[in-house]
């Protein structure tokens, strides 16, 4: 079937010069008022659609000047999308479908790219994804999650930095279960770079001791579990802003507009993270024995291994724990070796981020990375060991960097498609009266794709897409002020943030879930039993406060 195509308007904001003449930024450049061609003479004006040429090239966004209803000279910035009605969402919803039917992100995502490129016509799909690894952003990501990141934790995993920190962390500190709970969600904690990182550190580490100390396998592995990708959230120093920032690319908003401007905004919309602040809260009180509220099997399970001494539940089946650790045998791991590296990146991060108001990411691994191999080569480390540590590091993270692409290249295909322009189409007239509960609807749509993906960075891909136009096309439709619906997209954003973490969290097909169970020596779904009803609790919280926060932080002019 042939694409629809429509024209979306957006009024762009005039500035004046001293000489009190008017103009409008557009693509980095101050262009007069006088220089913008009338909007009946615009090629985009209706009565001069050519709309065979629509449907084969869609042409760029030009300005067009008119005067408006309140008698004042508006610029308008005129853009063209296109999309297939409801089949636009079909490679979405294919994803989902996959994921639900086989249990595995790596063959939905794919099958989400075959349907898409056959749906616009781009059936060589190695093109698709050649054409998306292109972009400048993507190449950085990949050079970031693959190459510092995933060489950072080889280094580590060598030299043993990380191991011998958190070991001298517990040894120090741990006086009770309450304080072995504490070292676990303290470790959580500094372990932001990523999911599956934290949950395999803080697990293999802290196990040992929290066993000594009678504390349940299910109360450990939630408290891994729901300390690694919120955190990842709230301190948000890793790869994370790289990935989701090509994502929210939106036609016309001035704020999403660079690359610089998607990073700030992301930053400043941390503090929006409702779930994720109350899911690392909720498992600080968890830990020290202050929770208000426990479901009634976490009850049961703490009961039972502090009373009997029995970790795990008499039927349970849990997965073998696995110590990561492939420390060379003949260096000794150094506290400093772990807390340096760590300290330049942290510092690196903040320190740009103060001067240039965005964290420059790629150059705090990029220090870390360099100060870590330097270290461990000062120390005796043998040079052709420090390389086996890094390529090990590498290997690890393979399987995220293709989930990576895939998820990239989907984002890229959803906005080809058209499914935002859909959305935008089918539901902004009918949410209009009720604006303020789309931040609740796109967080509980985002735990449905992240649940039945497993992955988090996956929902993002398909989820963002989708939602920030929706947000912004409403925000024009209700005419909110700039600050109301700056704070609107914000809420929007944070939703389904939350909400992938949230189903990512819960998923017993997620990379962090299971890894949480099996580093900590837990029955995997009777971890995922246990932490549902704490995290169903901080969600529904969350999902009131969102809800608020847009009913009177957004009113209607």
């Amino acid at each position: 079937m042939a694409p629809i195509s429509q024209v979306q308007e957006q009024v762009l904001p005039q500035e004046t010069t001293p000489d009190g003449s008017r103009f409008v930024s557009f693509q980095n450049l101050d262009i007069p008022l006088s220089e913008i061609t009338p909007y009946h003479q615009s090629p985009l004006h209706p009565s001069n659609l050519n709309q065979t040429t629509l449907k084969q090239k869609l042409p760029e966004p030009v300005l067009a000047r008119r005067i408006g209803s309140d008698g004042m000279s508006q610029v308008l910035k005129l853009s063209v999308v296109r999309h297939w009605g409801g089949w636009s969402l079909l490679p979405a919803l294919t994803a989902i479908i996959l994921c639900f039917m086989l249990k595995e992100p790596l063959t939905a995502l794919l099958g989400g790219l075959l349907v898409g490129g056959a749906l616009i016509g781009q059936y060589d799909v190695t093109r698709l994804l050649v054409n998306s690894i292109g972009q400048p952003g993507s190449a950085v990501l990949l050079i970031l999650y693959l190459w510092l990141l995933g060489g950072l934790s080889g280094i580590w995993g060598k030299t043993g930095a990380a191991q011998a920190f958190a070991r001298f962390l517990s040894r120090h500190c741990v006086k009770g279960p309450v304080s072995a709970k504490l070292v676990a969600w303290t470790l959580g904690i500094l372990m932001f770079q990523g999911g599956t990182i934290s949950a395999v550190l803080v697990g293999t580490t802290v196990t040992p001791v929290a066993d000594e100390e009678k504390i349940s396998k299910e109360e450990l592995s939630y408290i891994v579990d729901s300390t690694s990708s919120p955190v990842a959230v709230i301190l948000a120093f890793n790869a994370w802003p790289g990935f989701v920032q090509p994502l929210l690319i939106v036609s016309g908003v001035s704020f999403l507009a660079t690359e610089s401007d998607r990073l700030t905004f992301f930053f400043q919309c941390l503090p929006l993270s409702f779930y994720a602040i109350l899911a690392v809260l909720g498992t600080f009180l968890l830990s020290i024995d202050k929770a208000p509220f426990i479901g009634r099997q976490m009850k049961k399970a703490i009961k039972r291994a502090r009373s009997t001494g029995q970790l795990s539940a008499p039927d349970s089946r849990p997965l073998a724990s696995r110590e990561i650790d492939n420390a060379s045998g003949d260096y000794q791991p150094w506290v400093l070796e772990f807390v340096l590296p760590l300290g330049v990146l942290i510092g690196t991060a903040l320190v740009t981020f103060w001067l240039r108001g965005t964290p420059q990411i790629l150059w705090a691994f990029s220090a870390a990375f360099v100060l870590a191999g330097g270290i461990a080569l000062m120390r005796g480390m043998n040079l052709n060991d420090l390389t086996d540590g890094v390529v090990d590091g590498l290997k690890s993270v393979v399987l995220g960097s293709v989930i990576i692409l895939l998820a990239v290249t989907m984002g890229h295909l959803s906005q080809q498609t058209g499914g935002g322009a859909f959305l935008v189409s089918l539901l902004s007239e009918r949410l209009l009266n009720v604006y303020w509960l789309l931040p609740a609807l796109l967080f509980g749509l985002s735990i449905v794709v992240a649940f039945s993906t497993g992955t988090s960075l996956g929902t993002y891909a398909v989820v963002y897409p989708l939602a920030m136009p929706l947000a912004w096309s409403l925000t024009l439709g209700l005419g909110l002020e700039e600050s109301s619906a700056w704070l609107f997209m914000a809420l929007c954003f944070a939703c389904v943030l939350n909400g992938a973490v949230f189903g990512d969290q819960t998923s017993p097909i997620s990379d962090t879930t299971v890894l949480s169970a099996l580093c900590t020596g837990c029955d995997l779904m009777d971890h995922v039993r246990t932490q549902l009803p704490q995290a169903m609790t901080m969600a529904a919280i969350a999902t009131v406060l969102w809800t608020l926060v847009a009913f009177f932080g957004c009113p209607l002019p």
